[in-house]
């Protein structure tokens, strides 16, 4: 099949784009209220966009709180989601109002960041704290605005548990993170390979 989504109909029943850019990473995504109150929202547009120095972007399909948050007080902190706190990440993805505190609902620990306010999941084995950096509009050649924007964020802190250190390398066995597939549907890392990069051809 083929289908243009600017302007044709898929003809299936639900919508394949989601299910096409597989598997996503989740940022667990914690920022601070204005008035104090934690929030905590996953976000599986969400990936690292830069390495040295380091920057991470999620996408806010509409203007959430995670995104107001981290606009108004320029800081937010990505926890990575695992297999076991599968439950209560799920927990933390209904669109609360403004002003519930997510990790209440979801039974988790805020602890503070290191060099942010914004608190991270204590549970998490890993948390990365960010510098809000900026956001960008997605604009389609149509002159259509998006609903969703893209959250930019400098790294300027990087949590992790020693317990999934192994040899001096995170060993993405031990964190067994989530990842979101098209639909309802997740898959967890729980094995990994190794490949050598080719030497270049001449």
């Amino acid at each position: 099949m083929f289908y243009d989504p600017r302007n044709q109909e898929h003809g299936l029943p639900h919508s394949p784009w989601t299910a096409i850019v597989v598997p996503r990473p989740i940022g667990w995504v914690s920022t601070l209220a204005a008035d104090g109150t934690p929030n905590l929202a996953p976000y599986s547009f969400f990936n690292a966009v830069s390495g040295l120095p380091p920057f991470v972007m999620f996408s806010s399909a509409s203007r959430k709180d995670s995104q107001a948050n981290a606009e108004a007080t320029g800081e937010f902190v990505v926890n990575i989601a695992t297999w076991e706190l599968r439950k209560a990440m799920n927990e933390t993805s209904p669109g609360y109002d403004a002003g519930v505190d997510e990790f209440a609902i979801a039974g988790l620990d805020a602890v503070a960041g290191t060099n942010v306010a914004a608190p991270r999941v204590k549970q998490s084995p890993i948390a990365i704290e960010c510098r809000y950096n900026k956001t960008v509009a997605l604009v389609a050649e149509n002159g259509t605005v998006a609903s969703s924007s893209i959250i930019i964020g400098e790294v300027v802190g990087i949590h992790i548990d020693d317990r999934v250190l192994v040899d001096g390398q995170v060993d993405i066995t031990k964190v067994r993170p989530l990842a979101r597939l098209g639909y309802m549907d997740y898959c967890v890392v729980s094995e990994s390979f190794a490949m050598k990069r080719p030497a270049a051809r001449e």
